[in-house]
């Protein structure tokens, strides 16, 4: 009884999560910090901005990979399983009840300007992300540089973010074993 109330835990936290964000993955981040990490303790901030790193280089929505990540994290597959569903049920049902209705509505002003509302809002929402990922992710110099980097070729060039994502994910690495080895021939001292 106890793994299926967590299990039942897992699949309202990310219903919510899937119900009350709106634009997408990195707009959810705010809501998983609140759920998984401050309320839940499933996961901590930084294991949530690595789930996010490795949802962006798997194939399929940031969203749903993350709710898989961090639900199988937390209860295995059947946490996984159980995570993910909660996360894509919001907009299975909105969808289909948006379908139902959107000829009607379509044309409608007001309908019309809350979208743009909303999008206004989804902006603002993904600028706090931004700033947490940022603040998480550049700890150095060298991260900021390479997130500057990144962002300018993700701006001007037509590339697949994949091919940001895996180089600055080279270069990272290459960065800190060169570090490590500094500091290993410095006899650990900086």
């Amino acid at each position: 009884m106890k793994h299926f109330k967590e299990l039942w835990a897992l699949f309202v936290a990310f219903f919510k999560i899937g119900l009350l964000t709106f634009g997408g993955g990195y707009a959810m981040l705010p809501m998983i910090e609140k759920e998984v990490v401050e309320r839940h303790k499933w996961a901590t901030l930084d294991e949530v901005m690595d789930y996010f790193a490795i949802s962006q280089c798997t194939p399929g929505v940031i969203a749903v990979n993350s709710a898989t990540f961090i639900g199988y994290k937390t209860k295995g597959v059947p946490g996984g399983i159980v995570a993910t569903l909660g996360v894509i049920t919001p907009s299975i049902i909105i969808i289909t009840l948006i379908a139902t209705v959107l000829n009607s509505f379509y044309d409608n002003k007001y309908v019309k300007a809350a979208f743009q509302g909303i999008g206004v809002a989804v902006c603002a929402v993904l600028v706090q992300a931004v700033w947490k990922i940022g603040k998480s992710g550049i700890v150095d110099v060298f991260s900021g540089i390479l997130a500057v980097a990144a962002f300018f070729v993700s701006v001007f060039a037509d590339i697949s973010p994949i091919f940001i994502i895996v180089p600055a994910g080279i270069l990272g690495a290459v960065y800190r074993a060169i570090g490590e080895k500094r500091n290993a021939g410095n006899g650990g001292a900086e």
